[in-house]
C-alpha cells in the first residue's frame, strides 16, 4: 500500500511548511529579518512503464506509460530577499541600510559574519558594536568627550565636540555583498557568515557597486508579510489533514482486505 508512504511524506513536508512559518511569524518583529520559505521536489517514480516502450500487441509506441510517484521531499529552505521599511528611531547610533547589503562584524573567534541589524552601540572605551558586543569592521572608536556623533549615507563617521564647530572624521563603515546572498549560513542573533555557495565577500563603499547607503536614526523593520503568512498557515493546514485522510482511508481499504474470507 504504498499510498501510506507517499502520504506520510506530505505529512511530513507540511510539518515542515509551518514550522517554516511559525519561524517567519516569530520574528515579524525582529530587526533585518527576511521571511523564509520552504520548497519542495517530487520523490523519484517507479516506471511500471516507462513512455515509449513498444506495446507487444501491435507494435504501437505508448504515449506515456505508468510513472507511480512515491512522495514529495523537501530541497530547502530559502530566505526571501526583500527591503524591510525603515522605521524611524532617532537613535545616533542605529544604522539601516537602504538597498543590498551587510555590515560587517568581528566574532571573539576572529572570523568575519555579517548582519542587517544596525542596531549598534558602544562599549565603555567607544567602540561601536552590535547588540551582542561584536566589534563592526572597520573599527570606529567614539572619543569619550564627543558631544554627538553623526553617520551620513556613505558611512563616514563624525564626532562632535563642545569647543568645536566642524565634526572630527573618525572612520567609515563599509558594505559587503556577494553573489549569492541566499547561500549564506544563519548563525542565529542576525548573523551570517560566508559559504562556499555564497561566494567570497565583496566589500565596497556605501552607495557605490549597487549597495545601499545607510540611514543614520532608522532601523530596517522585518519583511515577514504576517497576512501571507497566516494564509500559508492555513494552507498548510489544510494539506497536512488531507493528506492524514489519505492515510485513514488506505488504512481503511487495508482492513477491508484482511476482512476478506
Amino acid at each position: 500500500m504504498r499510498a501510506l508512504k507517499i502520504a506520510a511524506t506530505g505529512m511530513a513536508a507540511q510539518q515542515l511548511r509551518v514550522e517554516t512559518i511559525s519561524n517567519n511569524l516569530a520574528n515579524m518583529s525582529t530587526t533585518g529579518y527576511n521571511a523564509r520559505r520552504a520548497e519542495f521536489a517530487d520523490l523519484h517514480y517507479q516506471q511500471a512503464t516507462k513512455p515509449g516502450t513498444i506495446n507487444a500487441t501491435d507494435g504501437t509506441v505508448l504515449p506515456t506509460g505508468v510513472q507511480l510517484g512515491l512522495g514529495v521531499r523537501p530541497t530547502s529552505v530559502s530566505v526571501q530577499l526583500a527591503q524591510g521599511s525603515l522605521a524611524q528611531t532617532g537613535g545616533d547610533l542605529d544604522v539601516a541600510i537602504d538597498g543590498a547589503g551587510y555590515l560587517e562584524v568581528t566574532l571573539p573567534s576572529g572570523q568575519s559574519a555579517y548582519t542587517r541589524d544596525g542596531g549598534l552601540k558602544r562599549t565603555g572605551e567607544g567602540l561601536i558594536v552590535t547588540s551582542d558586543g561584536f566589534a563592526v569592521a572597520p573599527e570606529v572608536t567614539i572619543p569619550a568627550d564627543a558631544r554627538s556623533i553623526s553617520i551620513n549615507s556613505a558611512g563616514e563617521v563624525y564626532a562632535y565636540f563642545v569647543d568645536t564647530t566642524e565634526g572630527q572624521l573618525l572612520g567609515q563603515f563599509s558594505l559587503v555583498d556577494f553573489n549569492n546572498p541566499k547561500g549564506l549560513e544563519a548563525l542565529g542573533s542576525n548573523l551570517f557568515v560566508e559559504t562556499e555557495a555564497s561566494g567570497t565577500p565583496l566589500v565596497s563603499t556605501p552607495g557605490e557597486d549597487g549597495l545601499g547607503t545607510l540611514r543614520q536614526g532608522y532601523l530596517e523593520s522585518s519583511s515577514v508579510d504576517a497576512v501571507r503568512e497566516i494564509t500559508e498557515l492555513i494552507e498548510a493546514q489544510r494539506g497536512y489533514e488531507m493528506n492524514a485522510k489519505v492515510i485513514s482511508a488506505a488504512d481503511q481499504m487495508m482492513s477491508a482486505t484482511a476482512q476478506v474470507r
